[in-house]
C-alpha cells in the first residue's frame, strides 16, 4: 500500500506562514495526482489545493493568492506553502494521493495521510 506522512503544521499567528510537507512511501506504481485537505472541527473535509503528475494545479476560493503547492515526483513529496494564514485556516490537514500500487488496475485509489495539526490565532 501507499503511506503518507506529514509534517510542518503547527501553532501560527494571523498573517504568518507555515510549510507542510508529505512524503509517500510504499508499494507504489504511479502517482497521479496529489494534494491537502482539511478538517476543521464540526466542518466535512474538504479540498485545500491539489497538483497533477504535470504540475497543473488548482486551489480552493479561500486560500487562491496565499497558499501553494508544489511536487517533487522524483522524491513523492508534495509541499504546501500557506501565507497570509487566518483563523479560519485552523484545521487538521491531510495529505491525499491518488496512486496505483499496480499497473494491472484501470483506475486511481486515494490515500491519506495521519493529518498534522494547523492552529491560526487571531
Amino acid at each position: 500500500q501507499v503511506q503518507l506522512v506529514e509534517s510542518g503544521g503547527g501553532l501560527v499567528q494571523a498573517g504568518g506562514s507555515l510549510r507542510l510537507s508529505c512524503a509517500a512511501s510504499g508499494s507504489i506504481f504511479s502517482i497521479n495526482g496529489m494534494g491537502w485537505y482539511r478538517q476543521a472541527p464540526g466542518k466535512q473535509r474538504e479540498l485545500v489545493a491539489a497538483i497533477t503528475s504535470s504540475f497543473n494545479t488548482n486551489y480552493a476560493d479561500s486560500v487562491k493568492g496565499r497558499f501553494t503547492i508544489s511536487r517533487d515526483n522524483a522524491k513523492n513529496t508534495v509541499h504546501l506553502q500557506m501565507n497570509s494564514l487566518k483563523p479560519e485556516d485552523t484545521a487538521v490537514y491531510y495529505c491525499n494521493a491518488r496512486a496505483k500500487i499496480t499497473p494491472l488496475t484501470i483506475y486511481d485509489y486515494d490515500y491519506w495521510g495521519q493529518g498534522t495539526q494547523v492552529t491560526v490565532s487571531s
